[in-house]
């Protein structure tokens, strides 16, 4: 089994604790339907900052920064990208960016 990054951009964050809950019961939801195939649930990311060539520094992600992530196994690209049609995330109109993650180390 290969593993896939899942990488959350946009979303919004729940306004009240009853669309918090919500939100939250649809993740349990998606991750119950993933089961096993789930390597790291992940979680959601906070500050970020891009190191350039020759130590610049910026704001990371530019316009569209990583909001989270989710570490995924299967059997290949095309499975995972159907995984990630199910991400709650996609509810509140972010993205979800799935990337094979390459053994080299």
């Amino acid at each position: 089994m290969a593993k896939f990054l899942l990488a959350y951009h946009g979303g919004g964050m729940p306004e009240t604790e009853e669309e918090g809950a919500r939100v939250m019961e649809a993740w349990g939801a998606w991750y119950q339907e993933l089961g096993s195939a789930i390597a790291d649930p992940g979680n959601p990311t906070g500050r970020g900052a891009t190191v350039a060539p020759g130590g610049a520094i910026s704001d990371g992600g530019g316009a569209n920064p990583i909001t989270g992530y989710t570490i995924l196994e299967a059997a290949d690209f095309d499975t995972a990208v159907t995984s990630a049609k199910g991400c709650p995330i996609l509810d509140s109109g972010g993205s979800v960016e799935v990337c094979e993650i390459v053994n080299v180390m």
